[in-house]
């Protein structure tokens, strides 16, 4: 029993403490996007310098919580709408694509727009831990099944955590279609190879690819990255924009709010759509610097200049102590109380599409 506990909370500190097939044109970086720095002992760190998690005082007593979350309800998850695809491989076919959006589920956003289909941090098994018997399932199921996806042009993965990097989900990927492309941050293309993952680029913050009609680009986030015990940032996290002359399209990864959401913005923007992680903020002593709280996510989508602000990252794990029902409601309270229209505020069911 001991040794299961330690494995728990292990597997627990790995995820949240420290939480078109064409060959992609030669890598450019796009200012006033600086790289992401490394230190002499090989660690990525964040603009804004090393965050604050709490302290051991909030982190322990967070985890002994963990243990709670086998027992709690489901009550307040998302709802689900069943996507059998057969929209979305109709509209992959079309020569005058529709832009569309379907949450899969967590932070996994099913997007087509300028004749490319991507997926973004794509996650369909029911644990996303190390040991994956002991960590936290589900609430509600992937929106769709794999098997009735459109084709994948190519995947975004915006950093290393187990409910972000999913490797059996980017093993079935690449296995399902050898052309998929797969971009991910620096330093994590050998976990993708070592699942046999092989068609991988690795980019830092201010680069760029184009693909087709679009440009995929590496953008700052305010995160960190960990799997095992010794490797906390050996690995870097990002958000993603994909543009095109017709759509503009942003997800910010798993992200604290700060500055660099104005400057994207200003550079980048106006967006779409923004996909914001508005979930896993409780308790905000540990949360407030890496994971932003529904409020902070309407602020970052002012200043992203985003014509629809997308929540994400809510509901489908048992990550934090927020209650489930919590986090859209604030979102929406919080869209309603800039008296705005724009960005319109989007709470997608699981499995949903919408067009943008």
């Amino acid at each position: 029993m001991r040794f299961a506990l330690v494995v728990v909370i292990i597997s627990f500190t790995a995820l949240l403490h420290a939480q078109a097939a064409q060959s992609p044109a030669q890598d450019t970086t796009l200012q006033p996007f600086a790289p992401a720095k490394m230190g002499a002992d090989g660690r990525f760190s964040n603009a804004n310098g090393r965050m604050d998690k709490g302290g051991l005082a909030v982190q322990v007593p967070f985890m002994l919580r963990r243990f709670g979350t086998y027992l709690r309800s489901a009550d307040g998850a998302p709802g689900l709408i069943l996507n059998d695809g057969a929209a979305l491989r109709a509209n992959a076919d079309n020569s005058s694509m529709t832009p569309t959006v379907t949450w899969v589920g967590h932070a996994t956003l099913l997007v087509q727009m300028s004749g490319v289909t991507f997926l973004v941090d794509p996650i369909w098994s029911n644990t996303p831990s190390p040991v994956p018997l002991l960590g936290p399932s589900r609430f509600v199921p992937p929106g769709i099944a794999l098997a009735d996806m459109p084709n994948i042009d190519f995947v975004l993965v915006s950093h290393n955590h187990y409910d972000h990097l999913d490797l059996p989900t980017l093993g079935k990927l690449a296995e399902r279609n050898s052309q998929t492309q797969f971009f991910v941050p620096e330093g994590n293309g050998a976990l993708l190879r070592g699942a046999g993952v092989s068609n991988v680029t690795e980019l830092n913050w201010g680069q760029q690819v184009r693909l087709g009609q679009v440009v995929i680009h590496c953008l700052p986030a305010q995160h960190w990255s960990k799997r095992k015990l010794t490797d906390t940032n050996k690995m870097l996290w990002s958000s993603w924009a994909v543009t095109s002359e017709q759509r503009r399209f942003y997800h910010a990864g798993d992200t604290g709010y700060f500055d660099g959401f104005k400057v994207i913005g200003e550079h980048l923007g106006p967006f779409d759509l923004a996909a914001v992680p508005i979930g896993a903020y409780a308790p905000r002593a540990m949360m407030r610097a890496s994971h932003m709280n529904p409020e902070e996510a309407i602020t970052a989508a002012l200043d992203l200049r985003a014509q629809v602000a997308l929540a994400v990252h809510f509901g489908t794990f048992d990550l934090s102590d927020e209650p489930l029902q919590q986090p859209p409601k604030r979102f929406m309270r919080a869209a309603k109380a800039q008296d705005l229209t724009t960005p319109d505020a989007w709470v997608l069911k699981i499995g949903e599409t919408r067009t943008f």
